[in-house]
């Protein structure tokens, strides 16, 4: 479920084009009157704002807001202007690009969205960038982290709720066999079963796991695994069971300690807030004491807070 709120009564395009027309001008950057408006406009309501724009002023909305806005709120903001597969794309192309490597990033997209976003997200990336995302992939990524990336892009998965049971038993025998029963690990075991079987199938997977032999898929993989491909396969393993909870972890990460991974922090509000916000709220809450907002609130200051509290909703 979204966090984000809308108003009741949607506001034309042309009138919120003009308004942030008029936030630009002059000196300075009106910075609070653009968060009002893009902050509670929906993804199909952003893309008109983006064509209104372009028809009444002959410029791009985009560069405008990356030469108004500095530092973390551009680039929250701008990446809150596309839409979800552009979006992707985007992050995608800047964590491989040369002097900003990021496999960690790169892992966490690819692995935690479904199958249906990453056939789109692969167009969007060509069409966009006019090269092949698969290309990009193998250029930076290497081993069984490369094999595990490129499988799940290249197969589609099934994304209904139906369990082959016996299937999944096998699978889980497969995986056993495949790790803690042997010395070393068949890693293409891993990449075949994690790749190609579906979020509902995994989870049975698992379970049948810990039945059959008293352990859990996670600890295995732990145990068998190392590095990106250990992260590849653990965030495939955690999105099937519980999306929002894997997000919720990978917030508080971002805010632990001295200081804050703000990208991380703007990545996961900006690509979640439409999507399934609230039940990471809910997980985040229960797991941490405290809520998403307020741990928000104490980690960022000025319009760069306002713009990810008014993502977030109301504190709860």
């Amino acid at each position: 479920m979204a966090t984000l709120t809308v108003p009741p009564t949607p506001v034309s395009p042309h009138d919120d084009a003009i308004r942030l027309y008029k936030a630009f001008k002059g000196f300075g950057c009106d910075a609070e009157e653009v968060i009002s408006i893009l902050a509670h406009r929906d993804a199909t309501q952003r893309a008109h704002i983006l064509h209104e724009y372009r028809r009444l002023y002959s410029d791009d909305i985009l560069k405008r807001l990356s030469s108004e806005l500095s530092g973390n709120l551009q680039i929250a903001v701008s990446l809150w202007m596309h839409d979800p597969a552009t979006r992707d794309a985007t992050i995608l192309k800047k964590a491989m690009t040369k002097n900003y490597i990021n496999l960690e990033t790169v892992t966490e997209v690819i692995c935690s969205r479904t199958s249906s976003q990453l056939q789109t997200l692969k167009q969007i990336y060509h069409s966009t960038f006019g090269t092949y995302l698969e290309s990009d992939i193998e250029l930076q990524a290497t081993g069984h982290h490369e094999k595990i990336l490129l499988a799940c892009l290249s197969k589609p998965r099934y994304e209904g709720m139906e369990v082959d049971r016996e299937m999944a038993a096998k699978d889980a025998k497969a995986l056993y066999k495949a790790g803690e029963k042997k010395l070393g690990t068949d890693e293409k075991v891993f990449v075949h079963i994690f790749s190609e079987r579906s979020r509902v199938h995994l989870v049975a997977i698992n379970s049948f796991y810990h039945d059959m032999y008293g352990g859990s898929l996670k600890k295995a993989i732990k145990g068998e695994t190392s590095g990106l491909f250990e992260l590849a396969l653990l965030t495939i393993l955690q999105c099937a069971e519980n999306p929002a909870k894997y997000f919720a972890k990978l917030l508080n990460k971002s805010m632990k300690g001295l200081g804050t991974a703000d990208t991380t922090l703007i990545r996961v509000i900006v690509t979640r807030t439409e999507i399934d916000m609230q039940y990471i709220k809910a997980e985040y809450h229960k797991k941490y004491k405290t809520t998403l907002n307020d741990a928000v609130k104490s980690e960022t200051s000025g319009n760069y807070q306002t713009f990810h509290l008014s993502l977030l909703g109301p504190n709860h």
